[in-house]
């Protein structure tokens, strides 16, 4: 059976301090950040998945986005080395975490810097974006570790946002959905499907027609309804002002051996 837990990590009491790249910085009311943590939570334990949370890093702004740690294959973690060299002493206690849990676990190493936040994966294809925070050695190390387990790493470019998955992400029937604007080669994707949001690009599958995704797209949420998708939407706004997406706050293990 498929495993069903999500690793998570509670924002710190330096959010607001959190790296901002692509958009202007605004002020983060840090207690609604932790309230809207506490559902976002509260929602992937009610669609049934079994919350995992990592030890607090308080003096990392952005440990909460906890899924640029680390990109998982089946039951293989390889621990990411960010490209913004502030986030670097988040891993640790992720790799402890992960490892506890059974993972076999991996490295990438200097000079290479990934973020799981630039890693897509539809069924056995890895997609890696290729830009500000994850460079052409990281790519390299993520093809090393997993093409042997049977992946296939295809390398795209990003340029308009932060992270790959902050322009796409994908359904559970394999379509790339993104924002056009914000889509550096939508011609890389097999099937992709525009959609009208910025923030409705995100998506995370919580089983079945289900998709975890940000109150902010309801204009997508309606479009995705009307494919026979079932949006579970949460408010995600505090994270949002510091480029974070439904993505970035969990990193589900699906496939941890018993």
């Amino acid at each position: 059976m498929p495993s069903r837990k999500a690793l998570i990590r509670r924002p710190g009491p330096r959010l607001a301090e959190g790296l901002v790249t692509h958009i202007e910085r605004s002020p983060v009311d840090v207690d609604l950040a932790l309230a809207q943590w506490e559902a976002y939570a509260a929602a992937l334990r009610e669609h049934g998945w079994e919350t995992v949370e990592v030890p607090p890093a308080d003096d990392c702004p952005d440990g909460v986005f906890v899924e640029d740690t680390v990109v998982m294959f089946r039951n293989v973690a390889l621990i990411a080395r960010p490209g913004a060299e502030s986030r670097r002493p988040e891993t640790a206690a992720v790799e402890e975490t992960l490892a506890a849990l059974g993972c076999s676990v991996n490295w990438v190493w200097e000079p290479g810097t990934l973020e799981g936040g630039d890693v897509l994966k539809v069924g056995d294809t890895v997609y890696v974006g290729r830009g500000g925070r994850t460079n052409a050695e990281g790519v390299r190390q993520l093809r090393a570790a997993f093409e042997p387990l049977g992946a296939r790493v295809v390398a795209v470019p990003v340029s308009k946002v932060l992270h790959l998955k902050s322009a796409v992400t994908a359904l559970p029937d394999t379509t790339v959905v993104g924002y056009p604007p914000l889509v550096d080669t939508p011609t890389v994707f097999p099937r992709h499907l525009p959609v009208p949001e910025g923030a409705g690009a995100h998506v995370v599958l919580l089983g079945g027609a289900k998709l975890l995704m940000a109150a902010s797209a309801p204009k997508t949420a309606e479009l995705f309804a009307d494919l026979g998708h079932e949006p579970v939407l949460v408010d995600i706004s505090e994270f949002e002002k510091l480029e974070g997406c439904v993505t970035c706050l969990s990193v589900r293990l699906r496939d941890l051996h018993a």
